[in-house]
């Protein structure tokens, strides 16, 4: 029962809370003990409501999961997790984790009440709406970078990293659309009615012109965003976004894969070593050729 129970808690997709120390790190605050306890506290918060969320989706969706040739095989879809038991565990996961946002912070708590929320209003209508479905999905990494900002006191993170994030997260959902259909094309039929709505043709003009925007966005932040280095020496960390974005691309439109981001993350070497190397690039250039 709680190899069930952790199973649908998706600790995996835990990864997307990351998202939340976006604020300390282009604050150059990461020396900052106090703010990194702080935000660490919160992404426990965050994924507690997160994990609570992917529960209440497996409850509302159960009837779709079951017709599904992965989402099947997810414990209350299988029958391995009682329907009770999995709201009760829901309802535990989402108080404590508001609980214990709102001592960290009313505005983290209210911001992840707005996500829990928006999540409920997706699972039962948006997510049936083409183009509002991914537009939804890109506000939700929005909403987590805005979680982590709200719980420390940042003077130097510019909105085009806002912007950024909004178009970067369209890339990815609308590339998981793309990558359903291609799932789909090879199945008896469209597990999701939305997928109703697309055709492969205005998926891939969608996925060109985000990805265009959220390369010339983030190039934008590099060089004209306040409080970045003089030198310019962000721009060196263009490349790296670049490849990231082509080869993310390149698994859906070529690999056929990308039905689940968070998978390719764990999965796909040549994108964990391009963030890696993005990560230190940004790193050394906040903290350590410029100081922090």
């Amino acid at each position: 029962m709680l190899n069930a129970i952790f199973r649908s808690m998706r600790l995996r997709q835990w990864v997307k809370n990351g998202l939340l120390f976006a604020g300390l790190v282009f604050d150059r605050q990461l020396n900052n003990w106090p703010a990194v306890l702080t935000v660490l506290q919160g992404f426990l918060a965050y994924g507690l409501v997160s994990s609570g969320v992917y529960l209440m989706n497996d409850l509302i969706d159960l009837k779709q999961d079951k017709a599904h040739p992965k989402k099947r095989l997810r414990p209350i879809a299988a029958g391995e997790l009682p329907i009770s038991i999995a709201r009760w565990t829901a309802a535990i996961l989402i108080m404590a984790g508001l609980g214990m946002g709102f001592i960290l912070s009313p505005e983290f708590a209210s911001i992840a009440f707005f996500a829990l929320v928006l999540n409920l209003a997706y699972s039962l209508k948006l997510k049936h709406i083409p183009i509002v479905d991914v537009i939804v999905l890109a506000g939700f990494y929005v909403i987590r970078v805005a979680a982590g900002v709200a719980l420390v006191s940042v003077d130097r993170f510019s909105p085009w990293l806002y912007v950024f994030t909004t178009f970067a997260a369209l890339f990815m959902g609308v590339g998981k659309r793309r990558a359903e259909i291609n799932m789909a094309d090879h199945s008896a039929g469209k597990t999701r009615k939305v997928l109703a709505g697309y055709t492969s043709e205005f998926l891939d003009q969608f996925l060109l012109a985000v990805l265009t925007l959220a390369i010339l966005t983030y190039s934008l932040y590099t060089f004209s965003a306040p409080n970045l280095p003089e030198n310019h020496s962000m721009m060196l960390t263009i490349p790296f976004v670049i490849y990231g974005f082509f080869r993310y691309l390149y698994l859906v439109q070529v690999e056929r894969s990308g039905e689940a981001p968070e998978e390719i993350l764990y999965q796909d070497r040549p994108i964990q070593y391009t963030l890696l190397l993005w990560g230190l690039a940004v790193l050394i250039i906040f903290y350590i050729f410029t100081g922090a």
